[in-house]
Order: C-alpha cells, then structure tokens, then sequence
C-alpha cells in the first residue's frame, strides 16, 4: 500500500442513540468526542440511530405492516362489500 494516503484506521466505539448499547470496533471515522470505557482507555464516540441493539430484525420485535392480501386491501380502499 502507498504511504500517506489511507485514512487512519483506529479503534472508536459506536454508541445507539436510542438505547445506549455501546461497542468498539475499528474504524477509519473520527469524531471529536471521546468516551472512556471499562478497560480504562479514551476512544473517539460515534453516535449511530440503529446497531444491533435496536433493529427489529435483530431484536426479534419486527412490525408486519402488510397483513392483508391484496384483494382485501384493495376491497377495504375502496369500500366494496364481501359478495359471498
């Protein structure tokens, strides 16, 4: 690799904004906030909206918003009655 033009690469945590949930990993952002964990050392902080912690695929509290099939969907716009 050339010299003098890859971003540094560091250890930063990644802390979920709605939950808390914080973890290091290594990353090439920086951020001028810093954050000292358990093992005593300062890391830079970055703030994501959704990790692991929170994305309903992970935590398992997935909404299905479709229930319906398209034939109710389509019966319940537009208020036409069920002719059985």
């Amino acid at each position: 690799m050339k010299k003098g033009i890859h971003p540094a690469y560091q250890q930063v945590v990644f802390q979920d904004s709605s939950t808390g949930f914080k973890f290091i990993s290594g990353s090439t952002k920086t951020s001028d906030e810093t954050i000292k964990m358990d093992d005593g050392k300062t890391y830079p902080l970055i703030r994501v909206e959704i990790s692991s912690d929170s994305h309903p695929f992970y935590t398992g509290k997935q909404k299905f918003n479709q229930v319906d099939g398209a034939v109710d969907r389509f019966n319940k716009k537009y208020g036409l009655a069920d002719n059985k």
